[in-house]
């Protein structure tokens, strides 16, 4: 169920976007550079193999995309074949960079199991290692609690009761609903073994949402619902985020959300190796990019760079309450021999990514 505050803007993630190329040609006029962001809307019965013939047409290189794994899949080969790279924005599937995964894709968007592992980390360090699981009824919603299953063996956590809320379509949002939730809830969640938290999978925003504050037991409700992994928050106001958070809000009357940010991030690592190069060469540009010295600034306190067995942005992920960052992870004590960032998701040696 989306709450009325959640509802998604029409401009989201584009508005993101947006930003970012305007703050890349106020660093580009110096050096001659010229950026442009042209928008190709994809309706749900549209092809979008359309659109990206479109855009190769005008000569684009780079092009966002906003779509499911399956439709990513669908324009990673094409889209190669045009000259295009794709930057995922949105598709958290571990999938396309493991199996799945392409050359000409970068991965702005973070993967279940980078998200998973965010939280995990921090439910360990709270010594909170009894976890309740509950998932949604959607293939989605399985893949996520996957994700929450290896994060708990990965980190030394224990899931002891799991339970599947079936999505009945039915409409809580009425006269009556929230009587309604307030008796299912607690008998849905009745009879568990003792457990610290309450983990929900529910990425299509079904029933997680109902869980806080109607649990039979008495216990804090993380993952879709309560404190929530996310590479974004619009209550991040560290290492300059303020500033980034009040230009937002100043050009387009709203809070800039995690899709915005991964959106902006993309852009600006465009921006910032076309910059590095001073050069408009899609090749030198993504060469660079590819290449051990780079790095982009996101208001995260360190600087963000490719994985490069499958170029998937390594960044930190925050843990939020829908009005603070309660935490950030990695968290303290969980070390790597590269980097920290490479204890959330899928790492080198774990990896089947073989870029192609």
């Amino acid at each position: 169920m989306i709450s009325l505050l959640d509802q998604q803007a029409p401009d989201d993630g584009f508005a993101g976007a947006k930003l970012a190329t305007d703050d890349n040609n106020t660093t580009g006029r110096f050096l001659g550079q010229a950026f442009q962001l042209i928008d190709a809307p994809v309706g749900g019965q549209d092809d979008p193999l359309a659109a990206l013939a479109s855009l190769a047409d005008q000569g684009i290189a780079f092009a966002l995309v906003d779509l499911a794994a399956d439709g990513v899949l669908k324009l990673a080969g094409p889209a190669g074949t045009r000259g295009i790279t794709l930057f995922n924005i949105a598709a958290r599937d571990d999938n396309l960079r493991e199996k799945d995964c392409r050359a000409d894709v970068i991965h702005i968007a973070p993967t279940r199991s980078m998200l998973a592992d965010a939280l995990a980390q921090y439910l360990v360090w709270k010594k909170w290692t009894r976890w309740m699981l509950v998932l949604g009824s959607h293939p989605e919603d399985a893949l996520l609690a996957d994700a929450y299953r290896r994060a708990a063996k990965r980190f030394g956590a224990r899931i002891v009761d799991e339970r599947i809320f079936k999505d009945s379509g039915g409409a809580r949002q009425t006269d009556s609903g929230v009587i309604q939730v307030q008796q299912q809830m607690p008998v849905f969640t009745q009879g568990a073994p003792d457990h610290d938290v309450v983990v929900a999978a529910d990425e299509n925003e079904v029933f997680a949402g109902d869980l806080p504050y109607r649990t039979w037991t008495a216990r804090p409700v993380v993952g879709s619902a309560g404190l929530v992994p996310v590479t974004w928050d619009a209550s991040s106001d560290s290492w300059g985020g303020a500033q980034l958070q009040n230009r937002f809000v100043r050009l387009y009357h709203r809070r800039m959300t995690a899709l915005d940010m991964q959106a902006w991030t993309a852009v600006r690592m465009i921006g910032e190796s076309a910059s590095r190069t001073k050069s408009a060469d899609p090749k030198a540009i993504m060469a660079y990019m590819k290449g051990p010295e780079f790095g982009v600034a996101a208001y995260k306190g360190q600087r963000l760079t490719l994985r490069d067995w499958n170029w998937q942005l390594r960044q930190p992920i925050l843990l939020s309450d829908g009005r603070n960052v309660v935490s950030i992870s990695p968290q303290p004590g969980f070390l790597h021999q590269v980097t920290e960032l490479d204890t959330l998701g899928i790492d080198r040696p774990e990896s089947q990514c073989k870029l192609k």
